[in-house]
């Protein structure tokens, strides 16, 4: 389980570094880095964060940041199939169902890494947050 879907959050608490959550983050987009972990994210994931981003940078510091991202971490892509199972199955938060169908989908994703893991209560992968995926990953070495 080495391919995952990292979701916004975690991308956040590292670029932020928001304490605690910063250093499960920042350990898993290293493993990424080192090739022992394949991360993705969706295009939404990359539209929120360039969104959330801009409030307190520049554009070409965003964009700068979402490159340097994008070396570590590859895109899967959301198209009108996924959308349309986003809009009609049971997520509670259509941007999860968006980024979880997005996974299902790709046929590349074993496992969706969030700090809410609660949103995901209904996908058909395996869903962590960053500790515990952290803690599952180190047992399976």
């Amino acid at each position: 389980m080495n391919r995952i879907l990292i979701d916004t959050d975690v991308i956040l608490d590292f670029l932020y570094d928001r304490r605690p959550f910063s250093d499960d983050a920042a350990l898993i987009l290293s493993r990424c880095e080192t090739g022992q972990i394949q991360g993705f994210v969706t295009p939404v994931i990359i539209s929120n964060l360039y969104y959330l981003l801009r409030r307190s940078a520049s554009h070409r510091k965003v964009i700068d940041t979402l490159r340097k991202l994008l070396i570590v971490i590859g895109v899967i892509p959301v198209d009108g199939q996924v959308v349309t199972q986003a809009l009609h199955l049971d997520f509670k938060d259509f941007e999860d169902a968006l980024q979880n169908y997005a996974a299902e989908n790709s046929g590349t994703i074993d496992v969706i890494v969030t700090r809410n893991t609660k949103d995901y209560k209904n996908s058909n992968l395996a869903v962590f947050s960053p500790e515990s995926y952290i803690k599952y990953q180190n047992t399976v070495r």
